[in-house]
């Protein structure tokens, strides 16, 4: 009979897995705290023989190595990774026993990386537990832009194979144990801390399971988000074979020292809870609360190498702190201090405090001489906001301080968390501040105005004298729109066009297809001093509400463009049941009603028609712009990865070279052998290393080697460099 046994890491949204039988166990993808690990196994009794990787991770850094060397344990690392440390490489297929009738088989599972490998825990010929790492998740997948933008079209469609792949050759009642999917930026989405799923359930729910290929790369490239910047240096740790962890306190800070170091521009931070720090604080000092998410955050916020301080309430506190942080590279603070602020500010000096308060507070407050300040990611912002907020996600915070007007600055996020880092900041700069510690669904409950509201109400406040602005292009307004809407493509407003008369002097409400253009419409309209809001989820949100649509014919709408005359509505058409037969469809689409027409909008993999009929690509809302449809369509794995059953390229024991993994799960129809290339961000030839910041460790006890990667709060992306040096670690000796 086996076990598994789950090693949460809540704090980086991650699991790994102790199983095995009644004496010999297995570990997959350990953290880097590898005792937590040991002490699970003495507790059932059983003997490590075996440590497992499914790939080379970009979010924490493992424990897997140095497991493997104080247990004796084998150490199981996909045979495409590039590594630079004694390891058993792993192909697709392969067979490893763990006791009498307990077996591990490894399923190629590219996607997630170039490498990535799955591992079904099989007892009597039959699996029971599949360990999915970053490829099948619950709900979702991981995301495939960790390695390098130019595969991650490729690695999108692998994902959506080896998804395929894992549904069709295990059974039904097989248990999927993902490592992401919990709050990790790995995942393309979440799922619940506590939920648990199957084979047969991820079937009937999965995206990569219930989608067509196209609809389901272009979806999930459209919903990725920025990558924390310490991600760029995950990989190339990981690669080189960490070290063993050093848990034991820090060398202890006085006032003096505290001061020094803030004078030296080095980072101190603050590990209590936000409403202790709001309360009294050092001035200069960085909140970012132990019981939160403390390792995402920092390391993504702090420069890579820089020293850190810490702050805490309790010598408890400080030593979950430590725990934490080592699990994504920090490993060892400059110095500690324990207590409370008034043991560290300097001799003569008081603690610095800012209010807190709640969106009730905000709306009873005023908008006189108050600037508000969403610290939330693009994709949150997204999904509603308050109207004439200030958005800088707060990763980016630092680095564009200038931007924020003048006045006292309310700080918000989803939930407080974040807030009271932002406020940090801000307060460290000398900036009037007040955190809003409240949850963002009582924005709107506090009357705050917000700048999207839903499809229901748009109609009612269309019937009270505001103009419903439809901005898609002529195309998709014939297909079918809002009856009374009229019609100004963005594309026109934003080359400057006018606003019809019908709108002038009246409140606004853009729509579009899905709410990506409408949003930047409702934007640039305000900018030019109008009343606009816009509509969330657009048509679609219209159409799946039974709101009515009607088409040109029959509204009597005259040519289309900004300087035209608004259009005299006909009878409303009870098609409004109507939906759209497709993710590419205009929501408002009927039968017969117009040509079928993609937003431009809708995502970055995906393109629209511009007014001439020729294709063009909108950028997403964070300002990136992306694929179209046709370049998605173009950059899948079946161009570079040819699916065959069985067959995983490990370093140099095969034709395909060092570091190349052929990917499973596509079609017989295409005999033809093509390759896709080997996860970079493993050469350790592409590291530096900065004054005081040595490979082994810096004299501070900051990380070792460094590999270059963008400035603190920059999406983390792999540069022409790191590619060569792969490339040429790649090539045999």
């Amino acid at each position: 009979m086996y076990f598994v046994d789950t090693i949460e890491v809540p704090g980086l949204g991650n699991r790994g897995y102790l199983a095995g039988g009644a004496r010999s166990a297995v570990v997959v993808d350990p953290p880097r705290d590898v005792d937590r690990v040991i002490a699970a196994a003495a507790r059932r009794g059983v003997r490590i023989t075996h440590v497992i990787e499914t790939h080379v991770h970009n979010d924490y850094v493992t424990g897997g190595l140095e497991l493997a060397r104080i247990t004796g344990a084998a150490y199981l690392v996909p045979a495409g990774a590039l590594v630079a440390f004694e390891r058993t490489p792993v192909a697709d297929g392969d067979v490893t026993e763990i006791e009498d009738g307990l077996t591990l088989r490894a399923l190629a599972t590219p996607g997630h990386t170039p490498h990535h490998t799955s591992y079904a825990l099989e007892e009597a010929g039959r699996a029971a537990v599949v360990f999915t790492g970053g490829s099948l998740l619950i709900g979702t997948v991981g995301r495939p832009d960790l390695v390098e933008p130019g595969l991650t079209g490729r690695l999108a469609r692998a994902q959506y194979d080896s998804a395929h792949r894992l549904a069709a050759e295990l059974p039904d009642e097989t248990e999927v144990l993902p490592t992401h999917g919990f709050g990790s930026f790995c995942s393309a989405g979440q799922a619940e801390g506590g939920a648990t799923t199957t084979i047969g359930r991820e079937r009937g729910s999965n995206e990569a399971l219930v989608k067509d290929v196209d609809t389901f790369v272009a979806d999930l490239l459209a919903g990725l988000d920025d990558v924390p910047a310490y991600y760029a240096h995950m990989g190339p740790v990981n690669a080189q074979g960490p070290g063993p962890v050093d848990l034991t306190p820090p060398r202890r800070a006085d006032r003096k020292e505290i001061a020094a170091r803030l004078a030296a521009g080095e980072w101190v931070v603050d590990l209590r809870d936000r409403r202790a720090f709001a309360e009294g604080h050092v001035a200069g000092t960085f909140n970012f609360e132990a019981e939160g998410q403390l390792a995402t955050y920092l390391a993504w916020l702090v420069p890579w190498g820089r020293p850190v301080t810490l702050l805490a309430a309790t010598p408890a506190q400080l030593a979950d702190a430590q725990r934490e942080l080592v699990r994504v590279g920090i490993d060892r603070p400059a110095a500690a201090a324990t207590g409370s602020p008034a043991e560290w500010v300097r001799e003569g000096d008081v603690p610095r405090s800012f209010p807190r308060a709640t969106f009730a507070d905000l709306a009873a407050q005023g908008s006189h001489g108050v600037v508000v300040l969403d610290v939330r990611r693009d994709s949150e912002r997204s999904g509603g906001h308050l109207r004439g907020s200030v958005h800088i996600p707060l990763h980016q915070l630092r680095e564009r301080l200038a931007e924020i007007p003048d006045g006292t600055v309310w700080v918000h996020c989803a939930g407080g968390m974040r807030a009271a880092v932002g406020a940090s900041i801000l307060d460290a700069v000398g900036r009037d501040v007040v955190a809003v510690d409240d949850g963002f669904a009582s924005a709107a409950a506090a009357g705050l105005p917000m700048a999207r509201i839903t499809a229901e109400q748009a109609h009612e406040r269309t019937g009270a004298g505001a103009v419903l602005l439809d901005v898609r292009e002529r195309e998709e307004w014939e297909a079918g729109h809002a009856p009374g809407a009229v019609h100004a493509p963005l594309s026109e407003l934003r080359s400057g066009g006018r606003l019809p008369r019908a709108v002038e002097n009246r409140p606004v409400i853009a729509i579009c297809r899905s709410g990506k253009r409408s949003r930047a419409a409702a934007e640039l309209l305000t900018a030019r001093g109008a009343d606009a809001v816009d509509v969330l989820g657009g048509m679609e949100a219209w159409t799946r509400a039974g709101l009515p649509v009607e088409g040109a014919a029959s509204s009597g709408a005259g040519p289309t463009g900004t300087s035209a005359a608004s259009p005299v509505p006909g009878p409303a058409v009870t098609g409004g049941g109507c939906s759209s037969s497709g993710p590419e469809v205009t929501g408002a689409a009927c039968p017969g009603s117009g040509p079928t027409v993609t937003d431009a909008d809708s995502s970055p993999a995906r393109a629209g028609a511009a007014g001439d009929g020729s294709a063009v690509t909108e950028p997403d809302v964070d300002g990136r712009s992306g694929d179209t449809a046709a370049e998605a369509a173009s950059s899948g794995v079946p161009d570079d990865v040819r699916a065959e059953r069985g067959v995983t390229g490990a370093g140099g024991d095969t034709a395909t070279g060092p570091g190349v993994t052929r990917a499973p799960g596509d079609t017989a129809t295409e005999p033809a052998e093509t390759r896709v290339p080997s996860q970079t961000p493993t050469a350790p030839a592409e590291t530096t290393s900065t004054p005081g910041h040595t490979p082994a460790q810096a004299a501070d006890g900051s990380p070792g080697a460094e590999s270059r990667a963008p400035a603190s709060g920059a999406v983390a992306r792999r540069t022409p460099a790191t590619r060569a040096a792969v490339d040429t670690a790649a090539r045999p000796a």
